[in-house]
């Protein structure tokens, strides 16, 4: 939190993982996959921006659960949260949220999850995942397009409802959702099918045949390529209207990361996401922004978007990760289903989790995490740019830059540097191919920098 004195409390004892977390990733193989754990953790010990292993070592932790820990290990707030009568309530008599609400259930949104509703979005859907929300916002998407097709008012016909229970047109109308190359948004049917970022979240898998446009490749320094840059964003944004116009079947949704981030840390400026709306609004097409991994403050804006300056707002957000819940929000009641139960399941989120949320956004704003991320990212930003000077072979493309925290760079072998970087003391993660990514808590302070820059500086020594 600011102004606590930070040390360097990182300390490894053992190899990576150790004795003890092999044995017990082993033992776990035996009936759960374990095949991708990096260690066994200790989350009792844990705290704060520090996660300890089985074996004793803590490491500083800025690759926080993938994007998803907000406010640190054993946080009090959250732990206050855990214990509330809300919490055991939500816990021991999960509702049917769509049939049973609980009565204090309207009150649990408006006072965390709207409260930092995105702007212009007043209306919310909760999930369960990240893939959910998505997955949720396409059949939004598909729902208004089709009844803007009908007609408002205009009742389904005996043909559309009877083809739809086979699969078949026109109750089950060939539509689709324009993603872009090196995106991932899920792993479900919907949103696998709009993930572009690797063969192993697909392979096998039966897809929709959706359309993907590039997304700019930018090059680094931005600052000495303006011109290129600007060239490849608008070639980027010819290719999209051109799908939306020509594709075999309607295009009733765009979704797009605000920073593309399994995919290799990919930025465009606000003028390319300035454009792509102006398509999207043009052409009817609903804009998702996909916020699941930048959203809740990593960009040092609480919501990634917010950087792209939109005179309108996107026409849905999605979000999860930091969020500790997950979601949609909106903001026009025509994406409100024309019927009861079109949007629906049983759980359709779970107010415990909410619960949750709630603590973590009184934490975020109480304690101004949001402005502190911009500041310290900036501090990290420039220490990289300096050590990247030092080692340019090693550091390039630093990407990030004026976006909090959320700082990635390519290297020739990003899968040894964090393995390093772990023996070291600090648990780090990869995207793309070539990319480390930083990914630290809101928590996170200008103290930590050099902890973690000086780590990297040896790493990069050996």
């Amino acid at each position: 939190m600011p102004g606590v004195i930070i040390t360097d409390e990182k300390s490894v004892k053992t190899e990576v993982p150790g004795p003890v977390s092999k044995a017990a990733a082993a033992k776990l193989g035996r009936v759960f996959d374990g095949r991708a754990v990096h260690f066994v953790v200790d989350y009792a010990k844990s705290h704060d921006n520090y996660i300890v292993d089985v074996d004793g070592n803590t490491y500083l932790d800025v690759y926080s659960q993938i994007a998803s820990i907000p406010v640190g290990y054993n946080n009090q707030t959250l732990i206050e949260a855990a214990k509330s009568p809300e919490m055991i309530s939500a816990l021991v008599n999960r509702p049917a949220l769509g049939n049973f609400p609980a009565q204090d259930w309207v009150a649990l949104l408006s006072d965390g999850l709207l409260r930092v509703a995105p702007k212009g979005l007043d209306k919310i859907f909760t999930a369960q995942s990240g893939s959910e929300a998505n997955e949720l916002a396409y059949k939004a998407a598909f729902m208004l397009y089709q009844r803007r097709k009908r007609g408002e008012g205009v009742e389904w016909t005996q043909e559309e409802i009877a083809s739809c229970l086979k699969n078949q047109a026109p109750g089950s109308p060939d539509l689709s959702i324009l993603s872009f190359k090196n995106s991932f948004h899920g792993r479900g049917f919907g949103s696998l099918s709009t993930t572009r970022s690797k063969a192993v979240h697909k392979l096998d898998i039966p897809a929709f045949k959706w359309p993907q446009a590039d997304f700019p490749q930018l090059r680094y320094p931005l600052d000495q390529y303006q011109a290129e840059n600007n060239a490849e964003e608008q070639r980027c944004l010819q290719q999209v209207e051109t799908i939306i116009t020509s594709w075999h079947c309607p295009v009733a949704g765009c979704i797009i990361e605000p920073i593309q981030s399994e995919g290799g840390d990919n930025h465009a400026s606000p003028a390319f996401f300035q454009g792509l709306r102006e398509i999207t609004k043009k052409h009817g097409v609903m804009l998702i922004a996909d916020e699941v991994q930048t959203g809740f403050g990593a960009t040092g804006k609480f919501w990634g978007h917010e950087h792209w300056q939109l005179s309108n707002p996107p026409d849905m957000v999605t979000f999860s990760k930091k969020a500790q819940t997950a979601g949609y929000y909106f903001g026009n009641d025509a994406l409100v289903p024309d019927k009861a139960y079109r949007q629906f399941n049983t759980w359709i989120g779970d107010p415990a989790r909410v619960v949750l949320s709630n603590a973590v956004i009184s934490e975020i704003l109480n304690n101004n995490l949001v402005e502190q991320c911009a500041k310290v990212g900036d501090k990290l930003y420039g220490a990289l740019e300096q050590l990247s000077s030092r080692f340019p072979d090693h550091i390039q493309n630093l990407r990030g830059k004026g976006q909090g925290t959320y700082i990635a760079f390519d290297t020739a072998d990003p899968a040894a540097l964090v393995g390093k970087m772990r023996r070291m003391g600090v648990n780090i993660g990869t995207c793309g191919t070539k990319t480390v990514r930083l990914r630290p808590m809101l928590i996170f302070t200008e103290q930590h920098v050099p902890m973690f820059v000086d780590t990297l500086e040896k790493a990069l020594q050996i």
